[in-house]
């Protein structure tokens, strides 16, 4: 699911304490993507030169919760991230996104992971906007057959792939990357890119991302 998905889960109480399950890594294990948000966190709340008892207060959770969370002890929860995010006016995708390679590919069911804790839902991010970006959310039918090879766009593009479904070549010209339904990829799009249906029905969701 996309980072706007995450964005309509805005819950309608900023009170909800840290969940039992913790958020979990494209590794599988989520003592690496708690450490980034542990980290976020601190940064976040920094920067913002808010002292821990003030962003707690704000978000409407325990200090001891946000010393847990600050520390890599919690196990935060999509709503107690959502909470935090508005207190320090940022982004949830900038409390979860770990650093990114110049063409990062997730495959499905891999990714960083949030877990509501009141409800059977789970919240992958794919990717975060960078602050004064814009974005083009295109919708891609191909079939097998030529390969759909596009020119560099304007300098600091970004494109986004996320296949919904059959299987697709798309990326770098010199590198693209083969993706099964539910897999992602991004690559930097003001080079030579390419997109190939390899399985007929192919489907994806196509972002491009302007800075």
């Amino acid at each position: 699911m996309s980072a706007n998905s995450v964005g309509n889960t805005s819950p309608t109480s900023a009170s909800a304490p840290a969940a039992t399950r913790p958020p979990t890594s494209a590794s599988g294990s989520g003592s690496e993507l708690i450490g980034l948000i542990a980290a976020a966190i601190r940064r976040e709340r920094e920067r913002a030169g808010l002292s821990m008892a003030e962003l707690a207060r704000r978000a409407g959770i325990a200090k001891s919760t946000l010393s847990q969370l600050e520390s890599g002890a919690g196990n935060p929860s999509v709503e107690t991230l959502w909470a935090l995010g508005v207190a320090l006016d940022v982004p949830f995708s900038r409390l979860v996104d770990p650093p990114r390679p110049v063409v990062r590919v997730i495959r499905a069911g891999e990714g960083p992971v949030t877990h509501s804790e009141r409800a059977d839902y789970a919240a992958t991010l794919l990717a975060s906007c960078p602050p004064g970006a814009r974005r083009d959310i295109y919708r891609i039918e191909a079939q097998p057959g030529e390969t759909r090879a596009s020119d560099p766009h304007m300098p600091g593009t970004v494109e986004h792939v996320l296949l919904s479904a059959g299987r697709a070549l798309a990326g770098p010209a010199d590198a693209p990357v083969e993706l099964g339904p539910g897999d992602y990829v991004s690559y930097p799009g003001d080079a030579p890119h390419v997109f190939r249906a390899l399985a007929a029905g192919t489907l994806a969701v196509i972002v491009m991302e302007h800075v």
